[in-house]
């Protein structure tokens, strides 16, 4: 067994962009090339008009048109390997950064109802996409606009300076087009992920909803999610369309200026025809990264929310492996003046518990609904974390084992059977390498054994999404069997026998019996006390926070001595209630 120290992964995000900052800079580098290459076409629109024809020279020609060519194919392959750069460098980032994304997903999952999606995947897919897609590319080519312009400046001031203009006008509506697009793009993203969320309900849940007839509750409910994604979609495609036009119409006008003010300048003897051809050709380009930039900004705006999304998932403190060898689990369970509410504005769930399990002793919890039953549950197996106090099992807190350590230590039962598509198989080895002998005996000690073995396929049979081609009684006792797998040192069983016939609340307190002799520190919640006969002790928790704890003998006799005066009470309320004045 190994302990494990908490450790803050937000800045896991950052750490793991910061390593493709290499192969970033060498794509600058082609850019700047690439970008240098572009001046080919205008040189030698340059060359041809001004020297070429003036001169009469075919060898100059046809020099000029090998180099010409010769840069334009460097240029292509330059863009073919830029473009390849960043698809590795994409598909690399995926790789590295889901199973860190997916491993947070699934323990905010577990903290959290509201968080469980797998929208981190599919931020992950969203950043990909834009480094690997085609809107990068302008953005990454902006940077190199001063280029042009100097060029430009170069055939003749007075041209550099309606560049100049155009330019600046073109990227004050690119920042104003971010300034007013943002926050609908935002909350057209977040509208659409609530809505999704709705959706993967409503398909989870779809026999019920079907059965009972509210399908048409759970699609108008979309619908007006969808609504809302879609307004706020569209008001920023109008402001961003309307920003677009006038972008065009200023792009399309500076290069009517440069010609206008070129040919006017060539017949002033000022400039040549090729320079004012070359000009036009120059800021046609210089001007088209930022133009394209407008039209992908709603890309960037996506990847820059996924980021921080991103960001914010990865910020949950998740047990880091310290290697430290820790010797042999006991089974030993202690709770220290543990506090827990689920937000600040609720009131605590517990407030000081305190509770002391010594190794193969077993525990039972009863209480009224709503006494935080699945809640001590959760806490115990680390799903969620207190407040204040402590949950140690034998000396470490056990919010701070590694995946590792969970499997071979903690057997768990949820009150929610969760299942997953699979081979029965497999679902008792935790969808994992597969012990075949392991997995028979965890069958055999939840009494599911001849159950599977009568199967059609035996332990190799699919049980669909959930376990939907199980029954109740079988998908429990499944989860149950899943539960025992490892044979762990600590169990603990949210309403183990909620779905059990009578033979199989018989088998299930056998197994219990047969744990409790393997040395097995186990914790039973139920409702129903025939299962805690061989419970060494009771708790029974309180709304409100108070509890009761003792032996199983001494709360047996407690809590039936107060249902006998409830029950005294209550048939004394209806007798007085029924006595009517003469």
């Amino acid at each position: 067994m190994t302990s494990s120290s908490p450790k803050t992964e937000s800045s896991f995000i950052k750490s793991t962009l910061s390593k493709i900052k290499g192969g970033l800079k060498a794509v600058l580098l082609f850019s700047f090339f690439i970008n240098l290459l572009m001046l080919a076409a205008p040189l030698y629109m340059l060359q041809v008009f001004d020297r070429v024809l003036g001169s009469g020279s075919t060898d100059t020609l046809i020099f000029l048109s090998i180099a010409t060519i010769l840069a334009i194919a460097t240029l292509a392959g330059l863009e073919l390997t830029r473009g390849r750069i960043m698809l590795k460098l994409g598909i690399w980032l995926e790789q590295n950064l889901t199973p860190n994304v997916f491993t947070q997903s699934i323990m905010e999952a577990s903290r959290n109802s509201k968080s469980q999606t797998a929208q981190g995947l599919r931020d992950v897919a969203i950043l990909r996409n834009f480094l690997t897609g085609s809107a990068i590319f302008p953005i990454m080519d902006i940077p190199w606009l001063p280029i042009f312009l100097g060029f430009i400046y170069l055939l003749h001031p007075l041209l550099g300076i309606i560049a100049t203009a155009g330019a600046l006008l073109l990227f004050s509506l690119a920042v104003l087009n971010d300034l007013l697009c943002r926050k609908q793009l935002q909350s057209s993203s977040n509208a659409s992920i609530t809505g999704l969320q709705q959706a993967e309900s409503a398909l989870r849940n779809a026999n019920v909803a079907t059965a009972m007839g509210f399908t048409d509750n759970l699609v108008n409910r979309w619908q007006k999610q969808n609504t809302e994604t879609l307004y706020h979609l569209a008001e920023a495609s109008k402001i961003s369309g309307l920003l677009t036009s006038a972008s065009k119409f200023i792009r399309l006008a500076v290069q009517i200026a440069i010609m206008g003010v070129g040919a006017w300048l060539v017949l002033a003897s000022e400039m040549t025809a090729g320079a004012m051809v070359a000009g036009s050709i120059l800021l046609g380009r210089a001007l088209a990264p930022v133009d394209q930039a407008m039209g992908s900004w709603k890309n960037a705006i996506a990847a820059k929310s996924a980021m921080t999304r991103l960001e914010t998932l990865c910020e949950i403190t998740k047990p880091a492996e310290t290697g430290i060898q820790l010797p042999d689990p006991q089974g030993s369970v202690k709770i220290e003046n543990m506090v827990f509410a689920y937000s600040r504005e609720s009131e605590p769930t517990f407030r000081g518990l305190n509770l002391k399990l010594q190794a193969g002793e077993s525990l039972g919890v009863i209480g009224p609904t709503a006494s935080g039953k699945s809640t001590l549950a959760e806490l115990l197996t680390g799903n969620l974390i207190p407040e204040s106090g402590h949950i140690r099992f034998d000396s470490a807190d056990i919010h701070r084992l590694n995946s590792a350590d969970r499997r071979q230590l903690i057997g768990y039962l949820p009150q929610t059977i969760q299942l997953f598509p699979g081979t029965v198989s497999e679902n008792i080895a935790c969808m994992g390498e597969i012990d075949a002998d392991a997995v028979v005996k965890a069958a055999q000690l939840a009494n599911l054994h001849d159950t599977i073995l009568s199967l059609p396929e035996g332990y190799e049979t699919e049980i669909g999404e959930s376990g939907t081609v199980l029954a109740g009684g079988q998908r429990q006792r499944l989860a149950l069997a899943r539960a025992l797998y490892a044979n762990p040192k600590l169990l603990v069983l949210d309403e183990p026998n909620a779905s059990l016939d009578f033979s199989g609340d018989a088998a299930l307190i056998n197994s219990l019996k047969s744990l409790k002799q393997q040395g097995a520190t186990s914790i039973i919640i139920t409702h129903r006390p025939s299962i805690l006969k061989h419970a060494d002790k009771i708790l029974v928790l309180y709304p409100g926070g108070k509890y009761e704890i003792g032996s199983r003998e001494q709360m047996f006799k407690k809590v039936t001595a107060s249902d006998n005066t409830q029950q005294q009470t209550t048939a004394q309320e209806k007798t007085h209630a029924n006595i009517r004045p003469v």
